[in-house]
């Protein structure tokens, strides 16, 4: 095995404390070119796909890579900032912010940095940089508030192969869930307080959470629980019953069955049996991206609207 330069090591250098938050990741630009180059990576990695790879990759590489990136280029482009993709704007301001807020608490304050799993910077770029600027200890945080395979594990999947070729391991803690952590709940419940007393309460509140697979339940995949556990933390900390919550999961792709219900057609029958309005919020979601802003609050809110709803708002954590 061949191992990477390693960062020269000084004996008397203070270990300094690190944390990387680790987010999905996005395309550089909202082109073909560059979703494509996004989506073959992120569809050929087996913990998002888990079809033999004999079966899926011929699949991949020869129709869906040829056809759904200028479709979804569409879509990132009616979501694009000045400043790039939301999800990378918004991670890179998180990271900022929690440094500054570490920053506060004491010296010498941690270093924060964040990497994509899909895309740049990547968890390997992301994880020298800390190891360079002489951090021993690093919190790992995957910016997935639910455990799933598909997600937080493949973070865990991305960290194994580059330590593989490291010769002096730092010392890793890694945050498999927070989804029913009081803080994460509270700030929840925050955002929810803060949307109704802006903008008024819906007749019900929809908690849409980024779907998955049946099958990943049925093997033993603990996401639906925690998602479920998440909407009844949120309930019970906003004084909601349960006829005023419904959860719901969005974003399925393929044939398959998914995670039920579906948000979409959820909402549409919500409209069909005259409700006026709706309130959704993805709780799954640490940051606005393609799923919240243009799925959520532009694709299912003209599909409420065309069902015969009268408004249909969203928020996101």
């Amino acid at each position: 095995m061949k191992y990477r330069q390693e960062p020269s090591f000084e004996h008397a250098r203070t270990p300094r404390d690190g944390v990387l938050l680790v987010n999905l990741g996005t395309p550089e630009a909202p082109t073909a070119g560059a979703v494509r180059r996004y989506l073959a990576e992120f569809l050929a990695d087996p913990r998002v796909v888990e079809i033999p790879r004999l079966v899926w990759l011929p699949i991949l590489y020869g129709i869906i890579l040829a056809v759904r990136p200028a479709k979804s280029a569409k879509k990132y482009a009616q979501v694009w900032t000045e400043e790039g993709s939301p999800l990378a704007v918004h991670t890179a301001r998180q990271a900022r912010l929690l440094a500054g807020l570490l920053g506060e608490r004491g010296q010498p304050a941690p270093r924060v940095e964040y990497a994509m799993r899909y895309g740049q910077p990547s968890v390997g770029v992301a994880l020298e940089k800390l190891r360079a600027e002489g951090c021993a200890r690093i919190a790992v945080i995957p910016l997935y508030p639910q455990y799933a395979s598909s997600t937080t594990a493949s973070v865990h999947d991305a960290l194994g192969a580059h330590l593989a070729r490291t010769r002096h391991l730092p010392d890793l803690r890694f945050v498999k869930h927070f989804h029913d952590h009081p803080g994460y709940i509270a700030a929840l419940a925050g955002r929810v307080r803060a949307h109704w007393e802006k903008n008024g309460r819906g007749e019900k509140l929809v908690l849409s959470f980024h779907g998955v697979p049946r099958y990943t339940l049925d093997r033993g995949d603990p996401y639906h629980c925690e998602c479920h556990a998440t909407a009844r933390l949120l309930s019970e900390a906003l004084g909601l019953s349960a006829a005023e919550v419904m959860v719901t999961f969005q974003s399925r792709f393929g044939r398959a069955e998914w995670l039920q219900p579906y948000t979409e057609p959820s909402l549409e029958a919500r409209a069909r049996q005259r409700v006026q309005r709706v309130d959704v919020f993805c709780a799954g979601f640490v940051s606005d991206c393609l799923e919240t802003l243009e799925e959520i609050a532009i694709g299912a809110r003209e599909t409420f609207l065309h069902a015969g709803g009268k408004d249909s708002l969203s928020s996101t954590a």
